[in-house]
């Protein structure tokens, strides 16, 4: 693969990132399409996942669409089943899918926590559960790279309450799954985003943002592919002995 560092190289890595279809996990597809890998694009959403499809074979990647819904078991275990009889055990499931609605905290539903956490938090322990079967049987060790939040360390906009714990219901479910997968040659790491500018950032329901998190960071707002450039690392060849680790992409919103 011209082009790309042996230590980044992907090549022959068959890579699975839940939706995929836009936003954040559209960029870390291209990222990972980039550095040579084939990309399973796992989406709820048919239309947006095939047109990402076809964007990355029109650049001549390899890539495959797979439709489920995080929300609902019986999906995610039968797409599971039938991606992995297609076309075998991926070596990274990238758990990128998420809702990001707002709602304030004293006015907060029990719906709008379990619709959130069914997606945000749940999903992830499935895909976990299920690929995480098939990496330990195949014995070729493999990657699992958790996208969680800052926001679940720094509150920074009002009505994130369920979406915060929900991300960190997955950083916690990352450092549990990297503690029990080791044996197996298996890394999980998280990457904790900041502002990112995304269709469902933009278009995420309830009241306007309010909070520290309006100002704009120091470096500017990230963009997908910035989430994908750490994806790519913990992916990568150069962080074999990386695990149990988090890396905050927020473009210095930290420091503000």
């Amino acid at each position: 693969m011209t082009g790309i560092s042996p230590g980044f190289d992907l090549h022959g890595k068959l890579t699975l990132v839940t939706g995929g279809g836009s936003g954040i996990g559209a960029g870390i597809a291209r990222v990972l399409a980039r550095a040579g890998a084939t990309v399973i694009i796992a989406d709820r959403d048919t239309v947006a996942a095939e047109r990402m499809v076809a964007e990355l074979a029109g650049q001549g990647h390899a890539a495959h669409a797979v439709v489920l819904d995080l929300a609902d078991e019986a999906s995610v275990t039968r797409a599971c089943a039938d991606l992995l009889a297609r076309l075998g055990t991926p070596w990274l499931l990238v758990n990128n899918a998420g809702l990001q609605d707002r709602e304030a905290l004293l006015e907060t539903s029990v719906g709008e926590w379990d619709r959130i956490m069914a997606v945000n938090a749940r999903g992830p322990m499935l895909m976990t559960r299920e690929l995480g079967r098939a990496m330990v049987a195949s014995g070729n060790g493999g990657r699992i790279v958790n996208i969680a939040s800052n926001s679940a360390r720094v509150p920074s906009v009002i009505g994130l309450a369920s979406y915060a714990a929900s991300k960190g219901a997955l950083l916690s479910l990352g450092l549990t799954s990297a503690f029990e997968l080791v044996e197996h040659g298996i890394t999980v790491n998280t990457v904790l985003p900041g502002g990112v500018i995304t269709p469902g950032a933009i278009g995420a329901r309830g009241p306007a943002t309010a909070g520290p998190g309006r100002r704009k960071p120091p470096l500017g707002m990230c963009e997908p592919e910035d989430i994908g450039a750490a994806v790519l690392y913990f992916a990568s060849p150069a962080a074999r002995y990386v695990t149990n680790q988090t890396l905050t992409v927020d473009a210095g919103a930290s420091l503000t």
